[in-house]
């Protein structure tokens, strides 16, 4: 009998796992990767995410499904609407679990593990709501929610006898507690915090991702650079990128692409690297060195030189600039 489980990274799925492999179960894992999850991280070259490590300690293998161009046309319009902020989560869900279903169809299993507890988000994990789900994504009676399974109708696994319900838990409400208990029940002594899971509930970012949607297109690539940086409009179409440190030079360098401007001090100069995209005139070349000028060490000069160049080449030019005011850079602030 095999099972597929959708993993997040977070501590309710890893216990939803594990508590039907502790059945009997042969369970799957599926972590399906979207451009906004701050959970599937590597830790180091070694270690991968806290969810490979779990995988290995149990001994669920965990597939990957790279949902990010599905999830990207459907965030443009969601059937059912946005949370507080861009965070569409009924439709996240049902995204996920028409993968899992797939998956399952796929691999021969029979049913598939969720970590929902009823009640816990107010958006998206109430009865009705779980239901809808369900119905939407063609997985009703298959979706079993081992913390909360007492207190939902009985699916197929367990009418089937595959689980038994009385094995199974009946949390509810947004209390942690219950599920940290089990965890130190089961040994699960390294999880994430339940906050903080998706970059759609922080408001900084979803500002950035607004702009980005209303002017720009909403590809992987322009989404990735919203992650880096702070960022400035600059006129109609154009955005300047200005590294914050030397990870964000880095990054802005391994994500441009042909038709974006490098923008860099002269070598001697301590200072950030930028990139624009969309700049097309010599007043947005002028405006992003002045941007660029704010950010970087000239001592007591009133003005630098910054340099830039397109994206792949090593042709350079240059132009004095004079730093922008406070005021001015927030006023173009993203």
């Amino acid at each position: 009998m095999k099972a597929i489980a959708l993993m997040s990274g977070g501590l309710d799925s890893m216990l939803a796992a594990r508590i039907v492999k502790d059945l009997g179960i042969d369970v799957i894992g599926l972590c399906c990767v979207m451009p906004f999850s701050l959970r599937d991280k590597a830790e180091g070259p070694q270690e991968g995410s806290r969810m490979d490590r779990f995988a290995r300690q149990t001994g669920i293998p965990l597939h990957r499904a790279d949902i990010t161009e599905d999830f990207l046309e459907m965030l443009v319009k969601p059937k059912f609407g946005y949370g507080s902020h861009l965070n569409p989560c009924i439709d996240c869900k049902i995204l996920m679990f028409k993968k899992a279903h797939q998956l399952m169809q796929e691999l021969g299993a029979s049913f598939l593990i969720s970590g929902e507890v009823v009640g816990q988000r107010p958006f998206s994990q109430q009865r009705r709501t779980l239901q809808q789900i369900d119905a939407e994504a063609g997985t009703t009676g298959l979706v079993l929610r081992p913390l909360s399974a007492q207190l939902l109708e009985e699916t197929v696994a367990e009418k089937q006898g595959w689980v038994a319900r009385q094995r199974l838990y009946s949390f509810s409400g947004r209390s942690r507690q219950p599920q940290t208990d089990l965890a130190v029940m089961l040994g699960i002594i390294e999880f994430q915090q339940p906050a903080g899971g998706c970059l759609l509930t922080d408001p900084r970012f979803t500002d950035r991702l607004s702009d980005l949607m209303k002017r720009e297109r909403l590809n992987a690539d322009n989404v990735a650079l919203l992650k880096v940086g702070r960022h400035y409009r600059v006129g109609a179409e154009g955005r300047l990128i200005v590294g914050r440190h030397e990870k964000d030079n880095q990054e802005i360098g391994r994500l441009a692409h042909a038709g974006d401007l490098i923008f860099e001090p002269p070598s001697a100069i301590p200072g950030p690297t930028a990139l624009g995209r969309g700049i097309v005139s010599d007043e947005d070349i002028k405006l992003c060195c002045r941007v660029m000028a704010r950010y970087c060490d000239r001592g007591a000069a009133p003005e630098i030189e910054i340099v830039w160049r397109a994206a792949g080449s090593s042709e350079r030019s240059g132009r004095v600039a004079k730093p922008l005011s406070d005021d001015e850079l927030a006023r173009m602030r993203i």
